[in-house]
């Protein structure tokens, strides 16, 4: 015990100078530092001048008792621990004494040992506490605004920074999860970026719900000349230009049966081979797949390969929709303004309380993508340094009133099963209606304008009867 223990100041209080001599000598042959005081109106005097790790002292002293004192350095904010030494018959007021706050009591005349045994107890519960605290204190220090361009302070986001950090050593390969807009692009580049054995090296991505089979599988394993119509010439696919580096497959979920087997040959082996070659290539690629789709369903209906599921799924992340991470918002907002002002050349600098609390109002279907759309917009149509509601779109405006209508209808319990969310739809629709109308129903400038994918946007259409409207492809 003595090694470890010149840092830590014991002080002795007692107006006995034979108890206050022989404890300072034991315990100053123990390795501590220790300073004496005849009684608490000293003891006092001292702590103004330095602290005390620990404070041994006698009940029944002159001037200034030890109960006293412990009141008084209780009122002084002295977080110090107090031992109190007792006669036989005055352990009554060793009890009353622990009642006040006292740390433990010992009765004279002191043992060594006994009084050996009661500090090293109170030390190593000091070095508890103090390590419990310490490690708060790091906890809170890496709750993290941002992490490699990702913002959100939230617990969910937290524990993905601590996941992306946990592989960072490793080339495994990683499914991330989530639905439209929730940035699972940017984790992907977070992934990569932060892999000290991928920095440096390519990162490659493709959209694969936006391509068509033949396209995609040329588009990912490259063809040769002539291998089929419009093939003019020899084309390197993307798992090759990935070669030592990543690449990131979004919409995993749009690959044909066929794609998924030649996609299983790479996780599996790191072999392909061009649309029309015989030749067999190697490469060293690092996948990583996102999609919005629940693929243990679209594996019970056949249309997902277990055996490649197992092999894409060995570090699984799941982004959180906006709407379950809603203490984010004002954080986005902020850096969403930021960045449109500066690229738009608005003077805009903030947003007012009463437009952010209607944000917060919001579901977000289309997640953090469809935040920031709309916050570009706002930032374009503010007419001065501050985003007003009446900056934000009609929908948003109206949102409080759609649903207080929708909660309304369905409190009146007509015996039709009247649901939020079928109250929805038609605000829905009529929204898809007024965007394919600004833009002359061209799918990909609409689906921009709302800020989902052109697949989402596809099956919207499906769902309430669009394609029908109009003749138009793209």
């Amino acid at each position: 015990m003595r090694n470890n223990n010149q840092h830590i100041h014991i002080m002795v209080v007692d107006d006995e100078p034979l108890v206050r001599r022989s404890l300072s000598e034991f315990l100053t042959i123990e390795g501590f530092a220790v300073s004496t005081a005849q009684n608490g109106k000293e003891a006092l005097a001292l702590l103004k001048d330095f602290n005390a790790d620990i404070l041994i002292s006698d009940i029944k002293m002159p001037e200034l008792d030890g109960i006293r004192l412990l009141k008084e350095m209780k009122s002084r904010n002295y977080n110090i621990p107090v031992v109190f030494m007792t006669g036989y018959g005055s352990v009554e007021n060793a009890v009353d004494a622990m009642k006040e706050g006292a740390y433990d009591y010992i009765t004279k005349p002191i043992i060594d040992n006994e009084i050996k045994i009661v500090i090293e107890r109170l030390l190593k519960e000091k070095t508890i506490i103090e390590e419990n605290a310490s490690l708060k204190e790091k906890l809170a220090a890496t709750q993290r605004k941002s992490f490699h361009n990702i913002l959100g302070e939230h617990e969910k986001m937290q524990k993905i920074y601590t996941l992306i950090e946990a592989i960072s050593n490793t080339r495994s390969t990683v499914l991330i999860r989530g639905e439209s807009g929730t940035g699972k692009r940017m984790i992907a580049h977070a992934i990569h970026k932060y892999n000290e054995q991928e920095r440096g090296k390519p990162f490659v991505e493709v959209s694969c719900g936006a391509l068509t089979e033949t396209l995609l599988e040329s588009e990912l394993f490259g063809h040769v000349k002539g291998s089929f119509i419009g093939a003019i010439k020899d084309k390197i696919g993307r798992f090759e230009l990935a070669d030592g580096g990543t690449i990131f497959l979004d919409e995993i979920d749009a690959f044909s049966p066929a794609l998924q087997v030649k996609l299983l040959r790479v996780l599996q082996d790191g072999e392909l081979e061009r649309v029309g070659d015989n030749t067999t290539k190697k490469v060293d690629v690092r996948v990583i797949a996102a999609t919005n789709q629940s693929l243990e369903k679209l594996i019970e209906q056949g249309k997902f390969r277990q055996d490649l599921y197992y092999r894409l799924n060995i570090i699984s992340m799941e982004i959180p929709p906006l709407r379950d991470r809603k203490s984010d918002i004002p954080l986005l907002i902020e850096s969403f303004i930021e960045k449109h002002a500066a690229h738009s050349k608005r003077r805009v600098k903030e947003i007012t309380k009463d437009a952010v609390e209607l944000l917060m109002k919001c579901d977000w279907p289309g997640n953090v993508r469809e935040l920031e759309n709309i916050i570009e917009r706002a930032v374009i149509l503010s007419k001065g340094e501050y985003i007003t509601p009446q900056d934000l779109p009609e929908e948003i405006l109206g949102i409080r009133e759609r649903k207080s209508a929708a909660v309304a209808a369905s409190d009146e319990g007509n015996g039709n099963g009247f649901k939020l969310k079928d109250a929805l739809k038609e605000p829905e629709r009529d929204l898809l209606v007024k965007a394919l109308n600004s833009v002359n129903w061209n799918r990909n400038e609409a689906a921009g304008v709302l800020g989902i994918n052109r697949t989402t946007l596809y099956k919207k259409m499906v769902r309430y009867g669009l394609l029908s409207k109009n003749g138009k492809k793209n």
